[in-house]
């Protein structure tokens, strides 16, 4: 029998500006370790096989010295720059990925609370579904607003789900549902199409339904200087 491979993409090419800092947040550090550290860190320790690192323009070397290297992640094989957009990072992160990989796990970097307990409930439900992502319940009621700023929907809440990373997929489908992206994106562009995450493009693109996998409340996005705190915060909690 084939042997399963798993390859992960951390994208770490954002530039945070919602951070206020010049530093990019994927570098800022928690508990004197980068915030970038922590995710691939979980995946080093997990069952993923291979880890590619996805960064900023001329970020590469940075990333493999001062992070790659100094903490010893021997599970990212591949560092590639990324695009523009997050949706570039991750076709730029695909073409790099080798052929025997049966399922990708895309993740953001600047989500250094994922473990080893959703890596696996991921990848228990990719092997069945083909296509899933991590997310949770939404807390509070949603309101849809039209153009207009009134409420135009009330969605059932039990039905609401934040997303979150990663988002798991079989390698075939999501690379091409990315080669028919990059083929469309002057048309997306043209239209106000603005593609946000990965389960998106599979939807649009492929018309496979895409299920949802139990998270965690815990893990978050550090985007503004109060995640930066709530992070430290979880981090002691776990020591």
């Amino acid at each position: 029998m084939k042997e399963i491979r798993t390859t992960a993409i951390v994208l770490a090419a954002g530039k945070g500006k919602r951070m206020q800092t010049s530093v990019h947040k994927q570098y800022l550090r928690i508990n004197d370790k980068p915030v970038l550290f922590y995710s691939l860190k979980a995946f080093e320790d997990s069952l993923i096989d291979d880890v590619v690192l996805v960064v900023g323009k001329d970020e590469e070397l940075f990333c493999k010295e001062e992070i790659v290297d100094r903490y010893g992640l021997r599970k990212v094989r591949t560092i590639v720059e990324g695009g523009v957009e997050r949706y570039h990072s991750v076709a730029y992160g695909l073409r790099s990925i080798d052929w025997t990989c049966d399922y990708v796990f895309i993740h953001d970097g600047a989500r250094p609370f994922v473990d080893d307990e959703i890596i696996k409930r991921s990848y228990n439900e990719v092997r069945h579904s083909s296509a899933c992502i991590v997310g949770m319940p939404a807390k509070d009621t949603i309101k849809i607003a039209d153009e207009e700023g009134y409420v135009a929907e009330t969605p059932a809440r039990p039905l609401v789900w934040q997303i979150q990373t990663p988002q798991v997929f079989e390698r075939k489908l999501i690379t091409l549902a990315y080669e028919k992206l990059m083929a469309a994106e002057s048309r997306l562009t043209s239209e106000g199409v603005a593609i946000t995450d990965d389960a998106m493009v599979v939807e649009y693109f492929m018309n496979t339904p895409v299920k949802l996998v139990q998270g965690s409340y815990e893990n978050i996005k550090i985007t503004t200087p109060e995640d930066l705190k709530i992070a430290e915060i979880l981090l002691h909690e776990t020591l």
